[in-house]
């Protein structure tokens, strides 16, 4: 029986309530996106607000796939960044719970909301995709409002352009109107000039009711000789001149059935049946073309019979048709070009019909296929989601809506760019289709899962110190000491002792110096071939470390400055580059990146012999003042 510990309701308490929110915002984002693809489309339609209303309620169903994965996302690298931020994952781990055990409650949940997304692009998504995309094929079908700008020409009225020079807003009065009618063909244009003029939509909504007052009429007649070279026209003047014209205003829901063909109003059982259907169409077309390219090309076989018999008698495999040609006339072979030249036309035509026909059922098919694994893809990205924002929010310990924000959308352009991209080829045929829509889930799974493994083991790949401590081993970069006088000071340096250590040190450091020419060019095979440490740099290393952290207790201002001339010892730069043997001598063999390790190790030879100097100097001068002004 599954039981819910306090530890599982409190970790679910927390991400629920930032899921909650996150995913509104997705959604709301997501919608707007969608608005702005079709916002110049849908403006200046005087829609009323139950078809708006439908149309965001449509919309946002639709859009609930896309944005639970983004919304797990966010709030997994919210919730654990506060938790790390608030130190209340440290507590949970200190107390002896793995972080895996601390997600588990969320996963199950993130599980839950996965065959939540599979239920809406299974069921409640096709249908609410078929409504939407009717909706939105109604709605930009639908007329625009009358609303007649100044000195520009208005064309929104189908047949008619209509210029205003001067609006009175108040009594909607048009001055110097000039109006083209079009409605009966470019070539009985209708051209009307009026002083002033006046429209009003009718009580039905159907029809425009023009008034135009003191103007002037100009009509081209149709001429009733169709050879005749002039075309007569008409002029009118009229004081008051009245006319009705076709607008329809009102709002009309288009039949959807024509979207039946579209792949995404399916579920996967009817996806599964177009795919068959069209597979089984296109093997018979297939079939089809192949049986009648071949009887084709038995029919006009345009050999003669004792061609025929005689090329039967002698077993010929091969006729040299430049031969025949050559032996032709000049007007059978002009006759044989033409024919010829007719035949490859009629035969490309023809092929080029058939591929259009395959291209198009392939092209179709290939869409089927991908929205149904679509289906399971945005399903399993709920998942994979959360592997990958809860240990990044459990690595960077930053909650709130800034560093989270910032790595969740990076994380979804990255899966958006591969997943439209991989996907755009597939359906192209240039890829597998499976492989194509599987892309992005085959790149980002495997990251959600080396993520988590590596943060449940407090594994150092995400310690940056490690990061920072190689490139500057790489780049030669070190820190630098900083001492400082001790507030307070519970043991006194043995100074006498320390004056002997340091001479060690010197000693040590001298010999080293003298026994391994550090400055001369290193030998190539040794570097490679070598995998440990320098025992003795790093026991002089060990060694000035101990008489520093000593004398960090001392009283002595001079002293401590000194101090921090001391490098700090890299104690295997000099010598390889890594303790693993086949590494090293995979780098020698590849000469160049090999040349590039023996020129740095050499760079790191020539340092460590600076910071041996230095170390004797240092060492000389804090004996010196040790022995003038602390032991007289």
């Amino acid at each position: 029986m599954l039981r819910l510990k306090k530890l599982d309701i409190f970790v679910l308490k927390s991400f629920m309530l930032l899921f909650a929110g996150t995913f509104f915002i997705c959604l709301f984002i997501f919608m707007m996106q969608f608005l702005w693809k079709y916002v110049d489309e849908l403006v200046g339609k005087g829609l009323e607000l139950d078809i708006l209303a439908q149309f965001f309620f449509l919309s946002a169903l639709t859009l609930i796939p896309l944005s639970l994965p983004l919304a797990i996302l966010l709030a997994a690298l919210m919730t654990f960044g506060n938790f790390g931020e608030r130190y209340e994952l440290l507590s949970m781990k200190a107390a002896g719970i793995p972080l895996l055990r601390i997600m588990r409650p969320i996963a199950v949940m993130c599980l839950i909301l996965g065959l939540t997304s599979f239920y809406f692009q299974n069921v409640i998504g096709p249908k609410a995709q078929k409504q939407l995309w009717t909706l939105l094929v109604s709605m930009k079908q639908k007329s625009p409002e009358v609303d007649i700008p100044e000195k520009v020409f208005y064309s929104d009225i189908e047949g008619y352009n209509i210029y205003v020079n001067k609006k009175d807003r108040e009594t909607g009065i048009l001055k110097d109107v000039l109006i083209y009618n079009f409605s009966d063909g470019f070539e009985n244009a209708r051209i009307i000039w009026a002083e002033e003029g006046k429209l009003e939509l009718t009580a039905d909504k159907k029809h425009l009711y023009l008034h135009l007052y003191n103007g002037e009429l100009f009509e081209n007649l149709k001429s009733q000789n169709i050879d005749s070279k002039n075309v007569p026209y008409r002029r009118e003047t009229f004081i008051e001149k009245h006319s009705l014209i076709d607008f329809d205003a009102e709002f009309n829901m288009v039949d959807g059935s024509f979207l039946n063909r579209r792949s995404d109003i399916k579920n996967m059982n009817e996806l599964t049946a177009t795919i068959d259907s069209l597979t089984t169409y296109t093997d018979s077309v297939g079939r089809a073309m192949y049986n009648e390219i071949m009887a084709s090309t038995y029919k006009n076989n345009d050999l003669s019979k004792s061609d025929s018999i005689k090329i039967k008698e002698q077993n010929l495999t091969y006729i040299n048709t430049d031969s025949i040609f050559r032996s032709l006339s000049s007007d059978e072979k002009l006759k044989t070009l033409s024919s010829t030249e007719r035949r490859m036309s009629s035969i490309s035509s023809d092929w080029s019909m058939k591929s259009f026909v395959t291209q198009d059922n392939d092209k179709s098919i290939r869409s089927h296929t991908s929205d149904w694994h679509k289906k399971i893809t945005l399903s399993f990205a709920c998942v994979f989601f959360f592997f990958i924002g809860a240990p990044l929010g459990a690595i960077i310990r930053k909650g709130g809506l800034g560093m989270p924000v910032v790595i969740s959308v990076l994380m979804f352009i990255l899966y958006y760019i591969i997943d439209s991209g991989a996907t755009r080829v597939a359906k192209s045929g240039e890829m597998n289709i499976i492989l194509g829509t599987w892309m992005s889930s085959l790149v980002l799974a495997p990251l959600g899962a080396f993520l988590t493994y590596k943060s449940n083991k407090d594994s150092v790949v995400f310690n940056i110190d490690v990061y920072k401590a190689f490139f500057r081993k790489i780049f030669g970069i070190r820190q630098s000491r900083h001492i400082f006088r001790k507030e307070v000071i519970i043991f006194t340096p043995d100074y006498a002792q320390i004056c002997d250590k340091l001479d060690n040190i010197c000693r040590e450091c001298e010999d080293y110096s003298a026994t391994h020419k550090l400055l001369g060019l290193p030998n190539y095979y040794k570097i490679f071939t070598n995998h440990t440490h320098d025992d003795h740099i790093k026991e002089i290393s060990q060694q000035l470390e101990s008489v520093i952290e000593e004398l960090s207790n001392s009283k002595d201002g001079v002293i401590l400055n000194n101090m921090n001339n001391y490098p700090f010892l890299f104690i295997k730069a000099h010598k390889s580059v890594s303790d693993k043997i086949w590494l090293n001598l995979l780098l020698g063999i590849i000469v160049p990146a090999g040349i590039v390790i023996w020129l740095n190790i050499w760079r790191h030879r020539i340092t460590l012999d600076k910071d041996l100097k230095i170390i004797i100097k240092t060492s000389r001068d804090i004996q010196e003042r040790i022995r003038t002004n602390i032991l007289q």
